[in-house]
């Protein structure tokens, strides 16, 4: 064959481990057959390419790929370190051999494989090199040699030897590793059980699930998935799932497949010769009906009556000639902020489309009443005098008269409004200044964070507000109200968890769903029963779809797609520890153990924090991967300070006009607090790192304190006054984070409070990574700093991203920056700048 592509873990039954020397591979497994071959029947004495036929062509005979299952047979090593194979009778005989190399840091790694015959060898499925010559003895065999650099992780070495009856040496293969540099600090062993350390390709790659959506008799469930292959690329994959019989039914990925209202159809939609059609697909027998044909083009949602459809449409004024543009607000900055949105309603009876709304403004669909005659839309205004900026307006159009009702009109902190079943009540999401500060309950002084989401209702008849989360800890995500029980459903940010509760509107009490998953990503609820879908993921797995019973709250499990991957990985033990902060505040944390973790010894830890005023969740599938950090060899504490939102108002406020006032002091004692009750932390080797606000934390962190070795900082923010003001959404994030703050009117917090401006008094190495297009964060915030500290003369590197805005997406880029970040570390934290200076080398000669 070609290319051997096997995927396995093997098994071995003893570790060895080394720091600079060579080791010998003492055992390894095989699949414990042989695959014996003939040569082929002499037609011509040449091919057509003129060649004549030599043994080395029977190398290149391919062998179908074997799974784990397969690689059964242990074989052993003698006193000489050769490990003896079948000998071929008749032409030629293969063995196929595998084993698992398990890396713990980088190292530009030499594997020599011995033997007097010919094979092929791969990396990872990849054929890396090939032995075509023939030795008479095991003394003479040649050795071939693999050097290819290592990150930490583990690596599948597989070898394809080809025995031939003419050789005369007995058949063995002989394998050392060891690293190349001879004063590397890299540690390999040869597995101890089926499971491998998790590595980033493992965040990144894989199947995971992105949407569910059960149909109104909660019979039947849309899935939807996104897979990530090993060279990065990615493809979508939809499912049919019926709980009558359990059969899944894959489904056209290409299509927008959604439920109608109250029928039992999936619809979608079809442009075929310039027109777009509605079709319907019915989920049992899988038939597929036409419904409309050339129906407008867009973006619309059905009446729950199922008889016309609201569309959602755009206008934007004619594109200005010119190089030169005038800027008339801080939002014509915004790319499209010129564009606004309108309603209309097209018939699917008379195929009339007609508009609904006009304006200067943007309108926004909110809702549409359970019988379909009353639609809820929203305006916004933009006021740059007044903070937030932007103002609110909610009206109740009767769609038979078109007759509008004003619910309110320019009302700040208020985001969306939905009907009660019964259409007389709204349930509205929200902030603590909503409503004239009805919802407010925070200490005297405080600014409520508009970060943290409350939940009111109003009564339609007399305008009352009932601020209904005012004593609710959990910070409110979405909420829905059920047509089916007439219970409210809250999905909620709750400390570092997102749960979902129900609130009982007749005796206002809320009961926790007691949902399997820590953090639910999506739930989705039947219209006519009491059914309902999600799905989530955990400190220690990845995406999990379940069904779920409105009345006895019990949660099935219906799609782990993560399952196989997951069920080989070594993942850290994660631990619960808080701490009791000097004010008497209880602060919340997390730690990540490395795998097959020693008590008595000595470990580097990594310290990582929010990145902007919401807690770090616990997911595996996380841009900052703990679990990674700790197969490495790090223990990660993750704590959620003062200012996080799922604390309740007070706590959350604390982020207002603070800008790491008292966020670092809480990192800085819980640092410090979790050192001294763990003895297995090396107190002189502790990292830290964050993102956006959390990359201006660990910019702060540095005027702060010198107890980290190594910070990373990525799109952090270094002066107040310059993010404010050139970011995209500087001001506007800004109005909650330093509402009432401006330059003019605090310098004290806008220079204070700014790391740029007490720059002289960071000593730890500081790593600054920013995509070159970011317009969140711009990235003259890392110029700045970097500067700075060029001129100060501390350390410092700057790495650009090109091509990327505040995340980092492309999945090569996303590759390469986590390698910049583990090997930043590696060389502070584990005192091993190999990796560094491999990445960097003009770095390591500065």
């Amino acid at each position: 064959m070609a290319k051997l592509k096997v995927i396995l873990i093997v098994c071995f039954l003893m570790t060895v481990s080394l720091v600079t020397a060579q080791t010998t591979l003492r055992q390894i497994y095989s699949t414990g057959r042989s695959y014996d071959v003939q040569n082929p029947v002499m037609l011509d004495s040449i091919n057509i390419k003129g060649k004549k036929f030599e043994n080395k062509d029977l190398l290149e005979t391919f062998i179908s790929s074997h799974d784990q299952a397969a690689y059964t047979e242990l074989l052993k090593a003698d006193l000489s370190g050769y490990i003896t194979l079948s000998k071929a009778q008749r032409g030629a005989r293969f063995h196929l051999l595998s084993f698992q190399l398990n890396v713990d840091k980088y190292a530009k790694t030499v594997v020599r494989i011995s033997a007097p015959s010919m094979f092929e060898a791969y990396i990872n499925g990849v054929k890396e090199a090939s032995k075509t010559t023939i030795e008479d003895t095991l003394t003479s065999s040649k050795t071939t040699k693999l050097t290819f650099p290592t990150q930490p992780g583990s690596y599948l070495i597989e070898v394809k030897y080809m025995s031939l009856a003419t050789n005369k040496s007995p058949e063995g293969i002989k394998i050392t590793v060891e690293a190349e540099e001879k004063n590397a600090l890299v540690n390999y062993s040869f597995g101890t059980s089926n499971k491998r350390n998790v590595t980033i390709k493992d965040i990144l790659e894989g199947t995971r699930i992105t949407a569910t959506s059960v149909s109104p008799n909660g019979q039947y469930v849309l899935l939807e998935y996104s897979t990530v292959k090993n060279d990065g690329k990615s493809f979508v994959s939809k499912e049919l799932l019926s709980f009558k019989n359990g059969r899944k039914i894959a489904l056209d990925s290409s299509k927008k497949y959604q439920w109608l209202p109250l029928s039992n159809k999936l619809y979608y939609t079809a442009s075929v010769t310039g027109s777009t059609d509605l079709y319907t697909l019915e989920p049992e027998s899988l038939v597929e009906q036409l419904l409309a044909k050339d129906i407008p083009s867009g973006d619309f949602r059905f009446s729950y009556d199922e008889k016309f459809l609201l569309f959602t449409d755009s206008e934007a004024p004619d594109a200005k000639k010119g190089d030169l543009i005038l800027l008339t607000t801080p939002e014509d900055r915004q790319p499209n902020s010129d564009t606004k949105y309108f309603i209309s309603r097209y018939d699917l009876a008379s195929g009339i489309k007609q508009r609904l709304t006009f304006g200067k403004n943007s309108a926004r669909i909110n809702d549409v009443s359970r019988d379909s005659r009353y639609l809820l839309f929203s305006t916004s205004n933009y006021t740059p005098t007044v903070r937030p900026f932007f103002s609110n307006s909610l009206y109740r159009m009767d769609l038979q008269t078109m007759v509008v009702d004003t619910i309110w009109s320019d009302r700040y902190f208020v985001s969306s409004a939905t009907f009660s079943p019964d259409g007389r009540s709204l349930l509205i999401e929200g902030s603590g200044e909503a409503f004239d500060n009805i919802g407010k309950e925070v200490k005297d002084g405080q600014i409520p964070n508009s970060y943290n989401g409350l939940a009111f209702i109003m009564d339609l008849a007399t305008k009352s507000v009932e601020p209904i989360t005012k004593a609710f800890s959990p910070s409110v995500d979405y909420t829905v109200w059920n047509h089916v029980d007439g219970m409210i459903y809250m999905g909620v940010t709750e400390k570092d968890y997102q749960s979902v509760y129900r609130y009982n509107t007749k005796d206002k009490q809320f009961k926790k769903l007691p949902l399997i998953e820590d953090v639910i990503k999506s739930i989705s609820f039947s219209d006519g029963s009491t059914s309902a879908v999600y799905f989530g993921l955990s400190a220690s797995n990845s995406t999990r779809a379940y069904s779920l019973d409105l009345k006895s709250d019990k949660a099935s499990l219906i799609s782990d797609p993560f399952e196989e991957r997951l069920s080989r990985l070594n993942l850290a033990k994660v631990e619960d520890w808080s701490f009791m902060a000097s004010d008497g505040t209880n602060i919340d944390g997390r730690y990540y153990l490395p795998p097959n973790f020693d008590p008595a010894k000595k470990y580097p830890l990594i310290v990582y924090y929010y990145g902007g005023t919401m807690p770090t969740p616990r997911t595996f599938d996380a841009p900052y991967p703990s679990h990674v950090y700790a197969a490495m060899g790090y223990v990660v504490y993750v704590l959620q300070p003062s200012g996080t939102t799922g604390y309740g108002q007070e706590f959350a406020a604390r982020h207002v006009n603070a800008w790491g006032t008292r966020t670092a002091d809480d990192i800085i004692e819980g640092t410090k607090k979790f050192v001294q009750e763990h003895s297995f932390i090396n107190d002189k080797k502790i990292g830290c790192i964050g993102a956006s606000y959390g990359g201006f934390m660990t910019m702060y962190l540095q005027t702060r304190t010198d107890i980290f070795a190594a910070a990373v900082s990525h799109a952090g923010i270094s002066a107040l006054s310059s993010y404010w003001g050139e970011g995209y959404w500087g001001y506007t994030y800004s109005s909650g984070a330093s509402a009432g703050s401006y330059p003019w009117n605090n310098r004290d917090m806008y220079i204070n409070q700014s790391p740029l401006f007490s720059a002289d008094k960071m000593n730890t190495p500081l790593l600054l990574l920013h995509g070159m297009e970011d317009t969140n964060v711009p990235i003259g915030e890392s110029i700045q700093m970097f500067t700075a500290l060029k001129i100060l003369g501390k350390p410092v590197e700057f790495i650009q991203v090109k091509g990327e805005n505040h995340g980092i997406r492309d999945y090569k880029r996303r590759i390469e920056w986590n390698y910049s970040i583990y090997a930043w570390f590696a060389k502070w934290l584990q005192d091993d700048p190999v990796w560094w200076n491999s990445l960097y080398p003009e770095s390591a000669a500065e």
